[in-house]
């Protein structure tokens, strides 16, 4: 059972950080995996952790990407005063756009804390020894990764996801277009929530079909968003039973 914030304080305790689960993590169900294999091996590593619950509430980025100046900083502003009221310092999360939000967006209006993203915090756990990662039954296959906007190209962490995959014992092939030059999956900026804009073919497809002709069976994604783009490309050129999406907290929670 994860222990929410609330109940660390009332004890007078103190989590060594708080996972932020993003509305994703919280309410659709392919995220909420995720949120369960991230959790599985916080509790593996021996990480006392504990979550806002009840209490956390949407970081606002697709308000503001979407114009909403006024919800994000509601939303905000709700978020950096229940935090500093329980004197949260550092936060990790499995959402990039959580992340870039928490990290760079939230200072300005008081909030100041060290966010870090789930890759980020699995390595780091990784390298102290406290983090055990096997290959397992992905040992020697071939995998790739799709780099999402907010943790690669906006926020410049490339090599932490890709360490991860290669403990794994994988054989890690690069996308046409990685790093730097990544595609983004199309959701971004609030794209996932309107309507397509005119054109001939949908970003998401574009990209599954880069996957698809790397030969990997599997691609390693870091984001909410992104599994749900990749997925659903997969699905739309008849793929699905033959490119799986996991985030990366699944694959090493699947290769043990």
């Amino acid at each position: 059972m994860v222990k929410n914030i609330a109940e660390y304080s009332s004890n007078g305790e103190t989590p060594e950080v708080v996972f932020w689960v993003g509305c994703a993590g919280s309410f659709d169900p392919r995220a909420q995996k995720v949120t369960k294999a991230f959790c599985e091996l916080l509790e593996g590593a021996g990480v006392k952790f504990a979550i806002l619950g009840n209490e956390e509430k949407c970081t606002g980025d697709p308000a503001r990407r979407a114009g909403n100046e006024f919800v994000f900083q509601m939303l905000a502003i709700q978020n950096i005063e229940t935090m500093n009221m329980y004197g949260v310092k550092d936060i990790v999360t499995a959402c990039p756009h959580c992340f870039n939000t928490l990290k760079n967006e939230y200072p300005a209006l008081g909030g100041n804390y060290n966010v870090v993203h789930h890759t980020q915090y699995l390595s780091k756990l990784f390298d102290s020894g406290r983090l055990k990662i096997e290959g397992g039954h992905f040992k020697g296959k071939k995998i790739t990764y799709h780099d999402s906007c907010y943790l690669g190209r906006i926020n410049g962490e490339y090599e932490a996801p890709r360490k991860l995959l290669e403990a794994l014992d994988i054989e890690l092939v690069e996308l046409k277009r990685s790093k730097t030059n990544g595609l983004c999956c199309g959701a971004g900026g609030a794209q996932m929530f309107k309507e397509d804009e005119p054109g001939d073919k949908h970003i998401n497809v574009e990209r599954m079909e880069e996957v698809i002709a790397s030969g990997a069976s599997i691609v390693g994604a870091n984001c909410p968003f992104c599994i749900t783009m990749l997925s659903d490309g997969a699905k739309a050129k008849g793929k699905e039973e033959d490119v799986m999406v996991y985030d990366i907290s699944e694959l090493i929670l699947q290769g043990r």
